[in-house]
């Protein structure tokens, strides 16, 4: 049996909020998505479509969407590669006790 779908229509204000939340810092389009009750995929294709240029040049997401996105992708990066240390030395310690 099929997945029923909703056919829920939600408004370009509606969207370009939602975009602009996921370039909040701290702010994931995972967690936007599961505030907002929509699927990531959606808000990622939402984020998408208000990136890409329009007619002036300009794109509706704002022109310092690659800016905001780059600062947050380092601050990502930058809790990734802490949390993975972590890890690594947490990996180390247990290992060391089980011998």
């Amino acid at each position: 049996m099929e997945p029923k779908k909703t056919g829920r229509y939600y408004d370009q204000e509606f969207k370009r909020e939602a975009v602009r939340l996921t370039y909040e810092p701290g702010r994931t389009i995972v967690g936007v998505a599961r505030s907002l009750g929509i699927h990531e995929n959606t808000l990622s294709i939402w984020r998408q479509q208000l990136a890409q240029p329009s007619d002036s040049g300009a794109t509706e997401a704002g022109q310092g969407t690659s800016e905001e996105e780059l600062r947050r992708l380092r601050r990502e990066l930058a809790q990734v590669t802490q949390e993975r240390d972590i890890l690594k030395k947490a990996l180390a310690y247990f290992s060391r006790n089980e011998s």
